[in-house]
C-alpha cells in the first residue's frame, strides 16, 4: 500500500524539492510512497485570494485565516494524522518518526507569518510538530525534513532493513564512528578492531563507542538512556 502524504502549503511548487531526490526520490518514483502538495490560497473566498488577516488584540506580522485553511483541509485526502509544523510543537523525534511510518499517510500544514489561527488548530486537530529550538521563514522546509525522516523507514525504501538498526536516536544512543578504505589516510589507520573479523569485538567496540560520544555530545540523552527511560 502507498504511503500517502499531502501538504498544505501557501508554495506547493517547493515541492517535492530534495524529496525528489536520492532515497526518497526513488521511493517516490516507485510508488511506495505518494506526494500532494496543495495550494491553501485556492480556498481563499475574495477576489484578492487573502489568506492572512491581522492578530486580534494587536501584535506584529499576519495571520493565517481560519476559514482559508479550514477550508484547505477539509478538501484534502485523510489518510492519517493531520499535523502542523510549528516551533512550539512537540520536538520530532525518532520515536515520533517510526509512529508516523507505521500508519498510511499523514497531512502536513505548513504555517507561515505569525502563526495560524488556534481556533484551526483544535477544530480540526492539528497535532504540533517541531523539528528544533529555532524559527524558520516558514513550515515547508520543516515538512520535507520530517518526511525524509518518514519515508527512508518505510518498507523497501532503504536498502537493508538492518541499516537503521544502529543509527543515531534508535536506542537513544548516537551513532559510533564510521570508516572505509584506505585503510591509511593523512597518517591515520582505521582502528585495528575493525579489521579484525572479530564480530563479537567489533560490536562491543561500537557500542562503548557510540556510549562515549553521547555521554560527551548529548548528556541529556545519556541521563534518558541511564534511567532507562529511552
Amino acid at each position: 500500500m502507498t504511503f500517502a502524504a499531502t501538504v498544505l502549503t501557501l508554495f506547493p511548487e517547493m515541492f517535492p524539492g530534495p524529496l525528489g531526490h536520492s532515497l526518497a526520490g526513488r521511493a517516490l518514483e516507485k510508488g511506495i510512497w505518494s506526494l500532494d502538495a496543495r495550494d491553501i490560497r485556492a480556498h481563499a473566498a475574495d477576489r484578492h485570494r487573502t489568506v492572512d488577516d491581522h492578530p486580534a488584540g494587536g501584535g506584529a506580522g499576519m495571520v493565517l485565516k481560519p476559514d482559508v485553511l479550514a477550508a484547505a483541509i477539509d478538501a484534502a485526502p485523510q489518510a492519517g494524522p493531520r499535523l502542523l509544523m510549528s516551533p512550539r510543537g512537540e520536538p520530532l523525534t525518532q520515536a515520533l518518526v517510526r509512529e508516523l511510518a507505521a500508519g498510511q499517510g499523514l497531512l502536513i500544514v505548513c504555517g507561515r507569518f505569525e502563526g495560524v489561527d488556534e481556533r484551526v488548530i483544535a477544530g480540526r486537530d492539528l497535532r504540533e510538530v517541531s523539528v528544533g529550538d529555532y524559527v524558520l521563514s516558514g513550515g515547508e522546509p520543516a515538512a520535507m525534513v520530517l518526511l525524509d525522516a518518514v519515508v527512508r523507514l518505510l518498507p523497501g525504501v532503504m536498502g537493508k532493513a538492518e541499516s537503521g538498526t544502529e543509527e543515531s536516536f534508535e536506542d537513544g544512543l548516537l551513532e559510533h564512528p564510521h570508516y572505509t578504505k584506505p585503510n591509511r589516510w593523512e597518517g591515520v589507520e582505521i582502528p585495528e578492531i575493525l579489521l579484525s573479523g572479530d564480530h563479537q569485538a567489533i560490536a562491543a567496540w561500537k557500542r562503548r563507542k557510540r556510549e562515549e560520544i553521547t555521554r560527551a555530545r548529548r548528556p541529556d540523552l545519556w541521563l534518558a538512556h541511564e534511567s532507562g527511560k529511552i
